[in-house]
């Protein structure tokens, strides 16, 4: 039954496609689909606007229009079938121990002295582990007892020229792309591993694009879930690799 009443209302050329608002939509009602934040169906909409506050081009409005009414036996069948996907999709992703890739290591940094003795040893990483994407690394992994952390957003890698010296050197790395990945697993993850209460920091490097900044939103919902007392540090990285800024919680 049609009935008018509030409902939300995107604005397709403000919308960059960040999904910072989908975490924000209990009902699951916003996806991103290609490329756009789109209303799934209008039944799925209380039309509260608990996903205004997070858009960070305004893209989103409340209006009153003719909708269907706002059905809450819908939006649990619908979120459901969306938990239902989830687990399907994580089933067929390469779990830690299947695929080689994904086998839990610890990397001892070369010393001088190896790389010297042995050429054909890469020096430069200063990776100190394997897997570094944020959904192949468990909350349990051991690597991640009393670390340092450092969150970084996929683009960091190749726009900031000094990422191993200046961020990845001394630190646990975990990476991902908040715009493309699953937002509930990573906030699923991180709230985890605050739980564990075995970090000793966090370090956040973001891009400047407006997507990026989802990666915030997205700890800071699991930072707010846990309270952990822990220091927090973002840092955000031009196009052009330069810092442009950072800030702490």
């Amino acid at each position: 039954m049609k009935v008018t009443r509030k409902i939300i209302k995107i604005d397709e050329e403000l919308c960059d496609g960040c999904g910072q608002c989908v975490p924000d939509c209990a009902e699951g009602s916003l996806q991103i689909i290609d490329g756009k934040a789109k209303l799934v169906a209008d039944k799925l909409c209380d039309g509260l606007g608990a996903c205004l506050g997070s858009c960070p081009t305004g893209a989103l409005q409340i209006i009153e229009r003719e909708a269907d009414e706002f059905d809450e036996e819908a939006v649990e069948a619908f979120l459901a079938e969306l938990e239902e996907k989830k687990a399907s999709s994580q089933a067929k992703q390469p779990q830690a121990g299947g695929c080689p890739s994904a086998k839990l290591q610890s990397l001892q940094p070369v010393s001088p002295c190896q790389g010297a003795n042995s050429p054909n040893i890469q020096t430069d990483s200063t990776l100190s582990h394997w897997p570094v994407q944020i959904r192949l690394i468990p909350p349990t992994a051991p690597f991640l007892k009393d670390a340092d952390l450092l969150v970084a957003a996929d683009c960091t890698a190749v726009s900031y020229p000094n990422i191993q010296q200046d961020y990845v050197a001394g630190r646990v790395v975990m990476m991902g792309c908040p715009k493309f990945d699953d937002q509930q697993l990573y906030i699923e993850r991180f709230t985890e591993i605050f739980q564990s209460g075995t970090l000793k920091s966090l370090t956040i490097l973001i891009m400047e694009v407006p997507c990026c900044g989802a990666m915030t939103q997205i700890i800071k919902r699991a930072y707010d879930a846990v309270q952990p007392e822990l220091p927090v540090r973002q840092v955000v990285i031009s196009t052009r690799g330069a810092v442009l800024g950072e800030s702490s919680w």
